[in-house]
């Protein structure tokens, strides 16, 4: 997002998006003249615009002058079908797992060449997690991610396999190597990670399908994390199927998936 030229001529909508927009996870607070810069709004026009959208509530202003998201995107979002009748069907299951595992179990879908975490339920302990509710993470790092990009079209595979980064130095990023493990993922319909995404906790995720007259299809991805050093993550897969199946049936009654 750095570096945009402005472009004469863009209309006020399109300015007060291109400064959302200036917003990532890698950059979730961000000074008058960082958002400037980065969505290529002139400076007298992002201050403009960032206090009619601080006003309405899109936006945080906090004591050290920096911006970030406010409540009101997030309770919008919320209404997404994605999240929203997702998060309802899924909600009951998830916590009835958390209970039986007591580790953090949450629920993905892919957007793109990434996972896009829906919902979560943790307790005090729970190994810490980078994924939050809303968050994007890489899909070649995380159980989840491995779940939905095994069941992917092969152009978005293809994506994935030509650009893989390291996010710790477990992280596979040999294109041979994660073509291989997505092979076995479609087999044994599990994925595993061991601190690829973050130090210090592994993963385990399975798929939550719908049944199609075609086949099922992979809607979204059910995980869980829990310490690197635990042996009895197979054990765990039943109970986790269990739940997905449980997410699949209720929401193929749904008319949004039929």
């Amino acid at each position: 997002m750095a570096g945009r030229s402005a472009a004469p001529g863009r209309s006020v909508t399109s300015r007060a998006l291109g400064i959302l927009d200036a917003f990532g996870a890698d950059a979730p607070r961000l000074s008058l003249s960082q958002i400037a810069e980065r969505s290529g709004t002139p400076l007298t026009t992002a201050h403009r615009l960032l206090g009619e959208l601080t006003g309405w509530g899109a936006l945080i202003r906090r004591p050290d002058g920096r911006y970030e998201i406010g409540r009101k995107l997030w309770d919008l979002g919320l209404l997404a079908p994605v999240q929203l009748e997702l998060r309802q069907v899924a909600a009951p299951f998830l916590l009835d797992l958390h209970t039986t595992i007591r580790d953090t179990v949450h629920l993905a879908v892919r957007e793109g060449l990434s996972a896009l975490y829906v919902d979560r339920v943790s307790g005090r302990e729970s190994v810490p997690v980078v994924s939050q509710v809303g968050s994007r993470l890489p899909l070649h790092a995380t159980g989840v991610g491995k779940v939905l990009l095994a069941a992917a079209p092969d152009d978005v595979v293809d994506q994935v396999l030509a650009a893989l980064r390291p996010v710790t130095r477990h992280t596979v990023t040999d294109p041979v190597l994660l073509a291989r493990e997505l092979t076995e993922i479609r087999r044994r319909r599990y994925a595993r990670t061991c601190q690829e995404m973050s130090l210090g906790a592994a993963s385990l995720a399975v798929p939550v399908q719908v049944e199609r007259v075609n086949g099922p299809l992979a809607v979204a991805a059910l995980g869980i994390v829990v310490p690197p050093h635990r042996r009895d993550l197979a054990r765990l897969v039943p109970a986790m199927e269990m739940a997905a199946r449980g997410i699949g049936r209720e929401l193929a009654r749904s008319q949004e998936f039929h």
